[in-house]
């Protein structure tokens, strides 16, 4: 059997409506490529019947195998064991809700032989997501690039290309709050974009609702920096230097003239302010110290219960 060139990552958690879609256009855009190739597609605890079909596909095509994960252990994590796993020359990670085309593929063997060693998928257009889901990913995006010290594309995911010596890198960095894109930023090499538009999904609904985006982006900043604990001095600061001159007005009003401040109403104000502010502190400071909390536990990233894949045929030698 021909060595692989070619690990086409898929993470999926209930996708039973797409999977057969999936499968079936990626396994065309491989095989145009002439090359041996497999499809890892990653089961995180699916609830459906995604993991059956899988099972089939494996037992059916010796280029499928699958990684049918314990329980939920998150999308993330999901990318992260099938780099673990994945065997070819190129590494290639892509969501199966097929909102990202595997024909760009192509494109990105294209560059990855022109001597490029990450090759990742920029949007231009983002079809089917709502003002409210375009908008604060784009905030978000900006926001991130902002607080952080390396360079993380904008308007980018998870779709992307990553050559070998990459995706060996990639599997020292054990942190359990993981933020992929930005981990294949930090590693660095050599990087390019490719534009696209994103389609819509094509069945099912996503698997990102507003609560695991709040997430992401959490475990993103606090992952690459510590920006907010220094933004949570600056506007200590400068609010204690508001309130020592507050206090020093209060005083001369006090002592020097006849006039006094009526009733409680700016008091209660200030002491709400300071009192929101240093909840707003304390819960940045217990975001840093539960990803604190993961690290040292060292619990393994994620458990694989089984893992599916048709057994090549041994031939021998017939001996008269």
């Amino acid at each position: 059997m021909s060595a692989i060139k070619y690990s086409i990552v898929i993470p999926v958690y209930n996708e039973e409506e797409v999977i057969h879609t999936t499968y079936h256009r990626l396994t065309e855009v491989m095989k145009s490529t002439g090359e041996a190739y497999e499809l890892l597609f990653v089961n995180d605890g699916s609830r459906d019947k995604t993991a059956d079909i899988l099972i089939q596909y494996s037992q059916q095509d010796s280029s499928v195998m699958l990684l049918d994960f314990a329980r939920n252990f998150g999308h993330q994590i999901a990318i992260t064991a099938g780099m673990d796993y994945a065997k070819g020359d190129a590494v290639v990670v892509i969501d199966a809700d097929l909102q990202d085309p595997p024909e760009l593929i192509l494109q990105m063997i294209d560059k990855w032989k022109q001597g490029y060693d990450v090759v990742y998928a920029k949007r231009t257009k983002r079809k089917g997501e709502s003002y409210f889901k375009k908008h604060t990913a784009a905030m978000f995006y900006r926001l991130l690039r902002s607080m952080t010290d390396i360079e993380i594309p904008l308007d980018t995911g998870d779709f992307r290309l990553l050559d070998r010596k990459v995706c060996d890198q990639m599997k020292l960095l054990q942190e359990k709050n993981r933020f992929v894109r930005g981990l294949v930023s930090w590693v660095g090499f050599k990087q390019i974009a490719l534009e696209y538009e994103r389609d819509e999904r094509a069945a099912g609904e996503s698997k990102y609702p507003l609560k695991k985006m709040l997430k992401l982006s959490l475990d993103g900043l606090t992952s690459f920096s510590y920006k907010p604990l220094k933004l949570a001095t600056y506007t200590g600061v400068a609010l204690s230097f508001i309130g020592f001159v507050y206090l020093i007005i209060v005083l001369y009003l006090k002592l020097f003239t006849d006039n006094t401040i009526a009733g409680w109403s700016s008091l209660i104000v200030i002491q709400l302010l300071f009192s929101g502010f240093t909840l707003v502190i304390l819960g940045m400071i217990g975001e840093y110290i539960g990803r604190i909390y993961d690290e040292a536990k060292n619990r393994p990233l994620y458990i694989v219960r089984k893992t599916y894949k048709q057994q090549p045929i041994r031939k021998f030698a017939h001996r008269e």
